[in-house]
C-alpha cells in the first residue's frame, strides 16, 4: 500500500482532530517551562537505579518488539496481540539471542572504555568491533568490511564506502554514550563522533547523537516533551533528519490523541529510503531519519506510561525491536529500575546476571561498567562524586556540524540482473552513480573458508575499482561495490573475476541507479 492510500485512511480522523489539535495549541501554552538548573545532585543509589533501567528498558522494550521486526511496512493495528510473560526475555536468549544486537553492539563499545579509559581511541573500537564474533547487517556489515580490508574510520562510515551511511545502525547502540554521561548532553554527543562513524554517516550519525542526547537529559528531568525538544538542538537545523523530528513534534502538538496521525504525515513526508540498496523501492526501511520518528512517537504519545511507550514504538513497524529499545531504554532512565511496572521488568530477574551472547558481559556487570564511566565523565566535566550523592554540571545542548550523505546523488531504479558477471557483459545505464549486490552460489559442503574473490569493476572501459569479497566469514559484503559522482550521464559496467575456482559462481543481483534528482513519474491523465 503507498503511504498516500495509508494517509488517506487516516485523513478523516485528522479533521476530527483539527479541534483537539487547536485545544491542545492553547493548552500548550499555559504547560510548564522546564529549565534545567547549572547543577543538579542526585545520590549515587538514585544514580545505578536510573543506569539499571536505562540497560533494562533497553532489553525489555527490544524483546517486546522482537516477534515483529519488519513484518510491517503499515503500522501494526491495535488488535494485533503481542504476547508477553515472565519468561519472554529468557526465551530469546535460548533460542535466538542474536535479537539483542542493540546490546550486545553497546556492550563493545562499553567494554573498551571499561579496558582503555575515557580516551581510548578509535582504533581501539573498530578493531573490537570488526573482529567480535556477532553476526551484523547493514552499515556495521559494510563498516566491518571496510574495517577489515583497511579502510578505517571515518573512512569506513562515509556513504562512498558505506551505502548503508543513513541506516540505523549507530542509533540503535548509541545508549552508552547518553548512560555514561548522565545530564551532560555535548559530552554523550561527544562520545558518538569516532565511534558514530565507523559505521554511520550524516543522517544516520545523527540517530545516535539524538538518542544519546536523550538518554543523557532523561537523569536529570522526567519532562518528556522537553527531552525530546532539547535533544534535537545537537543535530544541525539543515538536516533532514533535524527537519523529521522537529516536524513529529510540531503534528503530536497538533494531534496529542491520535499517534497515528503523526505516523501517516512522518510517513508521508520522510518515509522513503535513499541510500539503503535493499531499502530503495521496497517496502523495507531501515533508514535513520524514520526510525527516529517512531521513537519519539513512542515517548511522546506514551505520555511517561512504559507500556503505552514500547507499544507505540513497536506499532509504528519497521524496525519495530529496535526503536522501541531505544524509547524503553530512554523511559527506563527516566523512571529507574524500580518504577519500571514489575510486570514488564520481571522477565530481566532470571537473565540479569546472564551473559549476552557472543559477550562476557551480563546485564548486571553493564550496569556497573555504564556506573564508573559515569563517574568519571561527571567528574572530568567539572562535578563531583565524593560522597553518597554526585553533582553534575548539566550543560546546554550545542549543534554538531553539518554533514549529509549523497550529497547530489537520488536514486531512480533499482534493475534486477540476476546474472553472473561474464553473462552480464558491460551494463549500460543513465545517471552518475550505482550500487552492485550479489550472492554467491556455493558446492555443498563448502569447505574453503579463507577465498576471496577479486573483482575488478570498469567503468566506461577504465578500472574503477578492485574490490575483494569473501565467500564465508563474519567479513562479508552485500554489495560488490558503489560507484559515486561519475558525470551525468550515459555509463557502461563491467565485472573482471580474475580468481574465479571451478566450482563457486557468483550472480549479480541488481543493480541500483543514481542520478542528481528523482526520476519524473510519467502517467497519461485522461
Amino acid at each position: 500500500m503507498k503511504l498516500r492510500v495509508i494517509f488517506a485512511l487516516v485523513a478523516g480522523s485528522m479533521i476530527l482532530a483539527g479541534a483537539a489539535g487547536s485545544s491542545a495549541q492553547a493548552k500548550s501554552k499555559k504547560a510548564k517551562t522546564t529549565v534545567l538548573p547549572s547543577e543538579v545532585t542526585i545520590s549515587k543509589q538514585a544514580l545505578q537505579d536510573k543506569i539499571r533501567g536505562a540497560w533494562a528498558g533497553q532489553v525489555i522494550g527490544c524483546t517486546y518488539g522482537g516477534p515483529t521486526e519488519f513484518k510491517f511496512s503499515n503500522f501494526i493495528p491495535d488488535e494485533y496481540v503481542i504476547e508477553w510473560d515472565e519468561h519472554k526475555i529468557k526465551w530469546w536468549y535460548d533460542h535466538a539471542p542474536g535479537l539483542y544486537d542493540d546490546v550486545y553492539m553497546d556492550l563493545t563499545f562499553v567494554e573498551v572504555f571499561d579496558r582503555e579509559g575515557l580516551d581510548a581511541p578509535v582504533e581501539s573500537f573498530a578493531k573490537a568491533f570488526a573482529n567480535a564474533g556477532y553476526p551484523l547487517w547493514h552499515a556495521n556489515l559494510q563498516a566491518r568490511y571496510n574495517i577489515l580490508h583497511g579502510i578505517m574510520p571515518p573512512a569506513s562510515g562515509d556513504w562512498r564506502n558505506n551505502a548503508h551511511s543513513d541506516d540505523i545502525d549507530f542509533q540503535i547502540e548509541a545508549d552508552y554514550a547518553g548512560i555514561m554521561a548522565p545530564g551532560m548532553v555535548n559530552s554523550a554527543v561527544g562520545y558518538t563522533d569516532e565511534i558514530g562513524h565507523i559505521m554511520n554517516y550524516g543522517d544516520g550519525w545523527y540517530g545516535g547523537v539524538y538518542v544519546a542526547a536523550m538518554y543523557a537529559l532523561a537523569f536529570v528531568t522526567d519532562d518528556i516533551p522537553f527531552i525530546v525538544k532539547e535533544a534535537i538542538k545537537t543535530v544541525p537545523a539543515q538536516s533532514r533528519y533535524y527537519k523529521c523530528i522537529t516536524d513529529v513534534i510540531k503534528w503530536w502538538e497538533q494531534y496529542p490523541d491520535n499517534w497515528h496521525i503523526t505516523w501517516a504525515l512522518a510517513n508521508e513526508k520522510y518515509g522513503f529510503d535513499i541510500g539503503c540498496p535493499s531499502g530503495f523501492n521496497s517496502a523495507f526501511n531501515i533508514d535513520a531519519v524514520i526510525n527516529s520518528a517512531y521513537i519519539v512517537i513512542g515517548l511522546l504519545y506514551g505520555k511517561g506510561n512504559f507500556y503505552r511507550t514500547i507499544d507505540i514504538s513497536t506499532r509504528c513497524a519497521y524496525d519495530s525491536d529496535c526503536n522501541p529499545a531505544s524509547a524503553g531504554g530512554i523511559l527506563g532512565t527516566i523512571l529507574g529500575f524500580n518504577r519500571i511496572p514489575e510486570y514488564w521488568k520481571l522477565p530481566i530477574y532470571e537473565v540479569e546476571d546472564r551473559d549476552f551472547a557472543y559477550t562476557d558481559i551480563s546485564l548486571n556487570r553493564a550496569c556497573k561498567m555504564s556506573f564508573k564511566q559515569a563517574l568519571q565523565v561527571i567528574e572530568k566535566n567539572g562535578g563531583s562524586t565524593d560522597g553518597p550523592s554526585v553533582t553534575i554540571k548539566t550543560q546546554k545542548p550545542q549543534a554538531v556540524r553539518l554533514e549529509q550523505g549523497f550529497e547530489g546523488h537520488w536514486p531512480v531504479a533499482k534493475k534486477d540482473i540476476k546474472k553472473t558477471p561474464w553473462q552480464m557483459g558491460e551494463y549500460s545505464f543513465e545517471g552518475k552513480g550505482f550500487v552492485l549486490t550479489y550472492h554467491f552460489n556455493l558446492p555443498k559442503p563448502y569447505n574453503v573458508k579463507d577465498y576471496e574473490a577479486n573483482i575488478e569493476v570498469w567503468v566506461d572501459g577504465k578500472l574503477a575499482k578492485t574490490v575483494q569479497l569473501p565467500t564465508a566469514g563474519n567479513g562479508q559484503s552485500r554489495e560488490i561495490c558503489g560507484i559515486w559522482d561519475l558525470p551525468l550521464g550515459r555509463h557502461k559496467v563491467a565485472l573482471n573475476w580474475t580468481n574465479k575456482p571451478g566450482d563457486i559462481n557468483m550472480v549479480v543481483d541488481y543493480i541500483n541507479i543514481f542520478s542528481d534528482k528523482p526520476a519524473p513519474v510519467k502517467h497519461i491523465d485522461e
